[in-house]
């Protein structure tokens, strides 16, 4: 009855150690691969499959290192050969290993795809048209309409308080001038999501500013009619004479 229990066990320390070894110095070498098609690819993360005859690879990278390497035999069940969870058991992994030159040259086969692949990318290019002039004349309207805005600005301070809005429609378009002091804190054409021909932030873009000019006339002649209706002792505003 206890002929069993005195038979020598098997030790598996010795295979385990050369599975620990042998998926060791793979993942190490399908490293260099990741690295590879991530610099290739252009990106920190993604996966390719490669085709042999005895089945199909596929890697998966992130930031550079192996996130797997799967072996998908014709026949039989998916090895992870490198994965985050534990390395395969010794079988199957001798399985893949028969393969990976394989794979290994299947991936350098593809590498070698590209070559000359750029040589006839030309990389001399039209001379960019330069935007300093549309800017500068830009600038220059916006300044004028800073000037004619701080200058009713100024009146609104001396009539109505240190801040608030003068708000009237032209053209069917709703203009917002908001002022603190003597000073234009905004002009905004088109209620809350419209353009800001003055504010904090910089100036709107020309086409607008090409757009919305004409109207800054009339607008300040608005004002002005606005003025002279209160009959208050303020002094009129032209946009021309700022």
């Amino acid at each position: 009855m206890t002929e069993g229990l005195e038979a020598d066990v098997e030790e598996t320390d010795a295979i385990a150690e050369r599975r620990d070894e042998l998926a060791a110095r793979v993942r190490t070498h399908a490293g260099e691969i990741a690295r590879e098609l991530a610099v290739l690819q252009g990106g920190d993360y993604g996966q390719e499959t490669f085709t042999t005859d005895a089945g199909s690879w596929t890697l998966k990278y992130e930031a550079g290192d192996v996130q797997y390497l799967r072996f998908d035999p014709q026949s039989g069940a998916d090895i992870y050969v490198v994965s985050s969870k534990h390395p395969p058991e010794p079988e199957p992994l001798e399985r893949a290993m028969a393969d990976y030159s394989a794979f290994v040259e299947a991936y350098n086969e593809y590498v070698r795809s590209f070559d000359g692949l750029l040589t006839d990318v030309a990389d001399e290019f039209p001379a960019v048209e330069s935007t300093a002039e549309l800017v500068a004349e830009r600038d220059r309207i916006v300044d004028r309409v800073r000037d004619v805005c701080d200058a009713m600005a100024s009146q609104l301070h001396r009539y109505d308080g240190t801040y608030g809005t003068y708000a009237t429609t032209i053209s069917g378009t709703r203009w917002e001038l908001k002022w603190e002091e003597d000073r234009a804190s905004y002009l905004r054409v088109g209620g809350s999501d419209g353009v800001y021909l003055l504010s904090q932030y910089g100036p709107p873009a020309a086409p607008e500013v090409r757009r919305l000019a004409d109207d800054v006339s009339a607008f300040v002649a608005d004002f002005n009619d606005h003025v002279a209706a209160l009959e208050a002792d303020l002094e009129g505003v032209s946009f021309a004479d700022v």
